[in-house]
C-alpha cells in the first residue's frame, strides 16, 4: 500500500490573484517569458456557490482568469477578483498564506542582469546555499504589484542529491 494521495503526479497549476490582469500578463509574458495559454470570462453567482466552492464572500465576482505557462513548468492561473468584502494586501513570507514563486534559471547572474534592465526590484544579493543545498544560488525579486519571486540555480545539482541513486532535479544543459 502506497502512502499519499492516490494517483498524484505533480502540480498542475498555481493560482494567483493580481490587482491588474493586463499589468500581470505583461510582466509574465514580456519580462519573464511566459506564454498566454487561454482566458476565461466572468464568474459570479446569486447563491452561496462562491463562498462554498472558493471560500470567498458570496457576492464576490471573478472578472477574468488567464492561464499562462512559464517554460516547462506548471501553469499559472491569474485571477482578477472584485471582492465584495474588500481585499487584503500581499502577505509577507512570514504571514500565514505567505508565498513566493521560484523560477529555475541556468545562469543566475545573467538572469539578474536581465531583470535589472527591465527595472525589476531585486531583494538583496544572491545567496549561496550551504549544507544539504550546497551548489544552489538564489535571490528574491518582486513583481510590479509586490508579489515575491525567487530565482534559483543549481546547474551541478545540490549536495543532498550528489549520492542519490536517482537525482530529483535534472536542469537542462545546453549542448557543449
Amino acid at each position: 500500500m502506497s502512502a499519499g494521495l492516490p494517483g498524484m503526479q505533480g502540480i498542475d497549476h498555481i493560482g494567483v490573484t493580481v490587482p491588474d490582469l493586463d499589468e500581470a500578463e505583461r510582466f509574465f509574458v514580456d519580462v519573464l517569458g511566459a506564454e498566454l495559454i487561454y482566458t476565461l470570462g466572468t464568474k459570479q453567482a446569486d447563491d452561496d456557490w462562491m463562498q462554498v466552492t472558493l471560500g470567498v464572500h458570496p457576492r464576490t465576482v471573478i472578472r477574468e482568469i488567464r492561464f499562462l505557462r512559464l517554460g516547462n513548468g506548471s501553469n499559472l492561473e491569474l485571477f482578477k477578483y472584485d471582492a465584495a468584502d474588500g481585499q487584503a494586501s500581499n502577505p509577507r513570507n512570514s504571514d500565514i498564506g505567505g508565498h513566493h514563486l521560484a523560477i529555475y534559471v541556468d545562469d543566475l547572474d545573467e538572469a539578474l542582469r536581465y531583470l535589472r534592465t527591465h527595472g525589476v526590484e531585486i531583494m538583496g544579493e544572491p545567496v549561496e546555499s550551504k549544507n544539504l543545498s550546497e551548489g544552489q544560488r538564489w535571490v528574491y525579486f518582486r513583481s510590479p504589484w509586490g508579489m515575491q519571486f525567487e530565482l534559483v540555480s543549481f546547474p551541478h545539482g545540490k549536495a543532498y542529491e550528489q549520492n542519490a541513486a536517482r537525482r530529483l532535479w535534472h536542469p537542462a544543459h545546453p549542448a557543449e
